[in-house]
C-alpha cells in the first residue's frame, strides 16, 4: 500500500527532527517555490513557514489534501471559506506558546510598573535618584481573548497579586478564572482595568476589535500589552492615545503590518517596548514544534482522532475542543 504524501513547507530556517516519519509517511520537503509541484499529490501539509503566503488556494490545488498542521498559534493566513467547506482537518501549535507568552507578559507588565526603563536611563547617566513605582499586587488586568495564551497569561499574572478577567467572545463561567466575560463588555471593562492584555486571534470578528472608541474608553495612564495580532488594534488611535498621554506606555510584539516600518512613529516613543513577534520564541520552541507535529502526525498514520482542532469558521481551537476525545 503506498504511504501517504506528507509536504513541509520551509522557510530560511530548516526543519529538523522529522527523519523518523520517513518509516511512516513519504516526507516531501519543499521552500515556496517547490510548494505548487508537491500540492497535487500532497495529503497532508505542515506549515513550518508559518508566515509564507504560498499556501493559498489549497483547495483548488492539493484535491487530495486531508490535514494542514500550522506551526502557529493563528491561522489566519491560511483558514479561507473554501477550506472551511472542504472539510480539510486543521491543527496549530495549541499549547506550544502558551506559557513562553505570558512570561513576556509578566516581564512588560513588571517592566512598566517598575519603571525599569527609567532606570536603565539613569544608570546610562549616572544619576542617582531615588523614587517610587508601583505594586503589581492589587492591579487589575483585563486580557482580552481566553483561549490557552490568555489563559496562561491569567494565570501567571495571578500568581503575582493582580486581579486578572478574561475576554471572550461570549460570556462562560470558567472553573479556573470565574466568571469570562463577553466581548459586548468590552467597552465597560478596559475602563476598570490598570493593564489591558490583548491576546486575540485574528479573525473577522476580532479584526479591529481595539478601536479607537475602545482605547478612548481605556483608563487614563493604563497600560497596553499586544502579543495577539496586530490587526486586531487601531494602530493608529493607539499612536494618538500615547501621543496624547492618555495611555502611560504599551509592549507590542506585533502590527498591523510586519516588519513594521522604519518611519512608524512607535519606534520613536520612548514608553513603548517594540518587539519584532518574539514573545513565543525562547529556548526549545523550535523542537517542540516538531515534537507536536510528530506526534500529530502519528496519530494520523494510525487513522485516529487528531486533536484539539481549529474551527475553520472561527479561526481558532474552541475551548470546547481543547481536550481529548472522551477526555
Amino acid at each position: 500500500m503506498a504511504r501517504p504524501q506528507v509536504t513541509v513547507l520551509q522557510g530560511d530556517v530548516a526543519v529538523q527532527g522529522l527523519e523518523f516519519l520517513q518509516d511512516l509517511v513519504d516526507l516531501v520537503v519543499v521552500d515556496a517555490d517547490g510548494l505548487p509541484a508537491a500540492l497535487p499529490s500532497t495529503q497532508a501539509l505542515f506549515l513550518w513557514d508559518f508566515f509564507s503566503d504560498a499556501a493559498v488556494d489549497l483547495v483548488a490545488r492539493a484535491p487530495r489534501l486531508t490535514w494542514v498542521h500550522v506551526a502557529a498559534a493563528g491561522v489566519d493566513r491560511l483558514v479561507t471559506p473554501e477550506l472551511a467547506a472542504s472539510g480539510v482537518v486543521v491543527t496549530n501549535a495549541h499549547g506550544v506558546f502558551d506559557r513562553r507568552i505570558a512570561e513576556y507578559v509578566l516581564a512588560c507588565v513588571s517592566a512598566h510598573l517598575k519603571d525599569l526603563p527609567t532606570t536603565w536611563q539613569d544608570q546610562a547617566g549616572r544619576r542617582w535618584r531615588t523614587r517610587e513605582t508601583t505594586d503589581l499586587a492589587g492591579r487589575t488586568v483585563l486580557v482580552v481573548g481566553a483561549g490557552g495564551v490568555g489563559r496562561a497569561c491569567a494565570r501567571l499574572l495571578g500568581a503575582v497579586g493582580m486581579n486578572c478577567r478574561l475576554l471572550a467572545r461570549t460570556a462562560r463561567s470558567d472553573p479556573e478564572h470565574g466568571q469570562v466575560l463577553g466581548v459586548d463588555e468590552l467597552s465597560e471593562a478596559v475602563g476598570e482595568a490598570d493593564v489591558v492584555v490583548v491576546a486575540a486571534p485574528l479573525t473577522a470578528q476580532t479584526e479591529g476589535l481595539v478601536s479607537r472608541q475602545v482605547i478612548a474608553r481605556m483608563r487614563p495612564g493604563s497600560f497596553l500589552v499586544n502579543v495577539g495580532r496586530g490587526r486586531t488594534v487601531d494602530q493608529t488611535a493607539l499612536t494618538d492615545a500615547l501621543l496624547s498621554g492618555h495611555l502611560a506606555g504599551a509592549a507590542l510584539d506585533t502590527f498591523q503590518v510586519e516588519p513594521l516600518p522604519p518611519q512608524d512613529p512607535l519606534w520613536d516613543l520612548p514608553q513603548v517596548l517594540v518587539s519584532p513577534h518574539t514573545s513565543s520564541r525562547t529556548g526549545s520552541w523550535r523542537a517542540d514544534l516538531v515534537a507536536q507535529f510528530r506526534r500529530l502526525c502519528a496519530r494520523w498514520v494510525a487513522g485516529e482522532t487528531l486533536h484539539p482542532v481549529v474551527d475553520p469558521e472561527l479561526g481558532f481551537v474552541p475551548a470546547a475542543r481543547t481536550a481529548p476525545p472522551g477526555g
